[in-house]
């Protein structure tokens, strides 16, 4: 997690120069955000995190040498504090859900809107899983038409440990809110419901809103 007061340390991994290009300028434009470093390949990736105790990387899945996949669970070792954001397409979806279950904290299409990106590292660094809602509805709804129903049922026994409101908030993380707009939703305060979060993913054992969000669409919330 960043240290507060302290810009945000990013790394961009993506073997295509241009978009790399691209994610800097965005990033850059932000005062809290210090781009780091650049890498073109996984193992990259692993190493320029490592060398500059990144806060956030941003991580594309088609990568030479080795592929996003492989490297996240390795930068996961190497900066444990590090959050990674994985960048995709549509087309990726299968690897997006590898990725989240590897302890990615999110992920981003990579036509995001520039104001959508530097609000997904800016949560990351926070200690929040980010899911582009755009693309949050079409891959759990993937995963829970093909979901078996033991999965199912282990989901649903988790979520009866809830109360009836945080079942409420974890099933607006299952439609890929962010905290404000469950605030919205719910009549409280992002405050409020941040505090709900705690405690849900307390409660479910799950390290992160993602596995929370795929928790809920399990249980058929």
């Amino acid at each position: 997690m960043a240290v507060a007061g302290q810009p945000i340390r990013v790394v961009i991994a993506d073997d295509e120069p241009l978009i790399r290009a691209g994610i800097r300028m965005i990033l850059i434009s932000d005062p809290g955000i210090r781009v780091v470093a650049e890498a073109a390949n996984g193992r990259e990736a692993v190493e320029q995190a490592r060398a500059h105790a990144a806060d956030v990387v941003l991580l594309d899945i088609q990568m030479p040498v080795l592929d996003g996949l492989s490297a996240l669970p390795e930068l996961r070792r190497a900066v444990p504090a590090a959050r990674v954001i994985v960048l995709t397409t549509f087309g990726e979806r299968e690897n997006v859900l590898r990725a989240l279950e590897h302890g990615g904290a999110g992920f981003l299409l990579k036509d995001t809107a520039p104001a959508e990106l530097i609000g997904a590292v800016r949560a990351a660094a926070a200690g929040d899983a980010y899911l582009s809602p755009a693309a949050t509805r079409h891959v759990v709804e993937r995963l829970a038409t093909s979901r078996e129903s033991a999965r199912a049922e282990e989901a649903r026994r988790r979520v009866a440990a809830l109360s009836e409101k945080e079942r409420e908030v974890l099933a607006l993380l299952g439609e890929g809110l962010s905290n404000a707009d469950a605030g919205k939703r719910l009549h409280m305060s992002e405050g409020t419901v941040k505090t709900y979060v705690s405690r849900i993913l307390a409660k479910l054992d799950c390290e992160n809103r993602v596995r929370a969000a795929l928790l809920a669409r399990d249980a058929g919330l």
